[in-house]
């Protein structure tokens, strides 16, 4: 006969695994869905993590999507925070506008990110910006102010579209506006491998570039003419604002960048991770998981 102190332990036992098994399901209970920008382009989101938990909006790059942020997504750390993402207008499974000032026009981009918080209901969400989706969080803090989140993580930051700033690849970027298909595509393939200083698993690799391939051609030719505010946008930023930057950095110079963003906002923080290229969150994951970790914990208890 069972007696009654182990009968206690398998009752404490068994409640703390319907906890955890209710707390899985919970978590995958959020299937994607979709909000539906200003100007009617409609935005694909998704989650993962805790619905109940700390929110984080993360935003990718320039010709990915919400499969860049997947080590981020599927991350053990991070499971206890409530993890949004969604596609860029032009990319993944958002909708793709064919007009140029959809694209060329900063104010469109914000208001995209603008409808995901409020159709999320997310509240005051830590936004972690990519490269261009770094330019999308600024083109939103231009137009929307900084009430409404916690603070901001730019990764590989784009801060202005200057030379001083971005690195010269002229034969990937005039090959990703030509016409003629494999030229495209491979300049597209090329501009992915120009994201790592270390160069991810294959398929890993290639994910990225289908991602690569699926993004609109009208909003490739557009959107280096995008209009990009940084004196007002980082100038709006008084919540907390972390840079992180890969010392290899292909794509975006670093130093340059870095220094530029504080000197619009001397409260800006930064850190460069010496192995990486432009997607130290890839090519870093775990440092950057536990940075970005300390860094939301910070901010939400403010």
């Amino acid at each position: 006969m069972m007696s009654l102190n182990t009968f206690s332990r398998w009752q404490g036992w068994l409640a703390g695994a319907a906890l955890m098994a209710a707390s899985v399901l919970a978590q995958a209970a959020v299937p994607p869905y979709a909000v539906t920008a200003p100007d009617g382009v409609v935005i694909a989101v998704q989650e993962a993590g805790d619905p109940n938990g700390k929110p984080i909006l993360f935003i990718h790059g320039l010709l990915g999507s919400h499969l860049s942020w997947e080590k981020q997504v599927n991350s053990p750390e991070l499971q206890r925070y409530r993890l949004i993402t969604f596609d860029l207008r032009g990319h993944g499974v958002s909708g793709q506008p064919e007009r140029a000032d959809a694209y060329r026009e900063g104010r469109r981009w914000a208001d995209d990110l603008a409808a995901v918080i409020a159709g999320s209901g997310a509240r005051q969400p830590v936004l972690v910006g990519w490269s261009l989706g770094a330019a999308v969080i600024t083109n939103y803090l231009a137009a929307y102010g900084d009430e409404k989140i916690a603070g901001a993580v730019y990764v590989g930051g784009v801060i202005e579209l200057e030379p001083e700033q971005i690195v010269p690849q002229p034969h990937a970027y005039r090959g990703m506006a030509s016409p003629d298909l494999k030229t495209h595509l491979d300049a597209e393939r090329e501009f992915v491998r120009l994201c790592f200083a270390r160069q991810p698993d294959a398929d890993t690799f290639q994910r990225l570039v289908a991602n690569a391939a699926m993004a609109s051609e009208h909003m490739q030719n557009a959107v280096h003419g995008m209009t990009l505010d940084a004196r007002k946008g980082l100038g709006a930023l008084h919540k907390p604002l972390l840079l992180i930057y890969g010392a290899q950095d292909a794509l975006v110079q670093a130093k340059p960048s870095f220094n530029r963003a504080r000197a619009l906002n001397p409260g800006a923080l930064g850190k460069f991770y010496p192995e990486s290229g432009h997607a130290p969150f890839l090519e870093e994951a775990e440092r950057f998981n536990r940075d970005l970790s300390t860094f939301v914990d910070t901010a939400a208890g403010r």
